[in-house]
């Protein structure tokens, strides 16, 4: 799927989100955050908040799953926080609903990692205590060996509560090898830079091609710029996974998503 190459000079087209002959991607924001290290995400206001008052080494960074379309699958790729709206409704279903489906819709959900602002909403508990599935008809493929990691080091990055009740479903599709591929058109492979058992995935009908690269991939200036980032688990190697990324992507013509740019969302290279 990839081979490492120097990241080049490249046109940016921004894709807020566009119709495919393949797929439709709606991003899912759920907004603005600093995250500081202690891990904590604070909600932050452009217009009214200074990131030079938060915490010093405080992150500015978007949560945002996606919606992805396709002509086989409704997918959602990574779940988010786990916020509810004011209205006590959880933030994810009201995203999707804006955009005209159902939970029930969902048939696949997608996992890079299950950090607690990617996995925060993989379940929920209603409103008699009862833990339920987001999404109740989708399988869930998590990586195998994330799993493992996640419920062996746990908080701060990982909370389990938030994804050891699905462990034990007929939900979870799990996933295994280097690489591998889930129904003919998505493919996956272990990466490892952000966290040791980090995944991406290619969803490839053979014509157009979109790109998810979790927390390896989070923001479209890091496959513009090469520079180590302290909270990757391997920098020097999550740096040369964004430049590998960036120079197949812009040879092939991927969409990319971003799940933590407060601006662009999807792009094209």
């Amino acid at each position: 799927m990839l081979g490492i190459a120097e990241l080049s000079n490249s046109l940016i087209v921004e894709l807020p989100y566009l119709c495919f002959t393949m797929a439709t991607i709606f991003p899912l924001s759920e907004g603005q955050f600093t995250i500081g290290h202690d891990k904590i995400f604070i909600p932050f206001n452009e217009e009214t908040d200074v990131l030079n008052d938060r915490a010093t080494g405080s992150l500015h960074v978007e949560v945002q799953p996606f919606l992805v379309v396709t002509d086989l699958d409704v997918i959602v790729l990574d779940t988010g926080l786990g916020f509810s709206s004011k209205n006590g409704q959880l933030q994810i279903h009201e995203n999707i609903a804006a955009h005209g489906y159902k939970p029930e819709d969902i048939t696949k959900v997608l996992m890079s990692h299950l950090h607690k602002d990617h996995a925060g909403c993989m379940v929920y508990s209603d409103d008699n205590g009862m833990v339920k599935a987001t999404f109740p008809s989708a399988d869930y493929y998590i990586y195998r060996a994330e799993a493992d990691y996640a419920l062996q080091t746990g908080a701060p990055s990982y909370f389990t509560q938030d994804i050891e009740p699905l462990f034990a479903t007929n939900q979870i599709k799990w996933l295994d090898g280097e690489e591998g591929m889930i129904d003919g058109y998505i493919q996956f492979r272990h990466s490892g830079g952000h966290c040791p058992q980090h995944i991406v995935y290619l969803i490839d009908d053979g014509t157009d091609k979109v790109f998810y690269g979790g927390d390896e991939a989070p923001q479209l200036k890091q496959l513009k710029i090469k520079y180590i980032a302290k909270y990757d688990f391997d920098g020097k190697k999550a740096m040369n996974l964004r430049a590998q990324y960036a120079e197949e992507g812009t040879r092939e013509g991927w969409q990319f998503l971003f799940y933590h740019d407060v601006k662009m969302p999807v792009a094209k290279l």
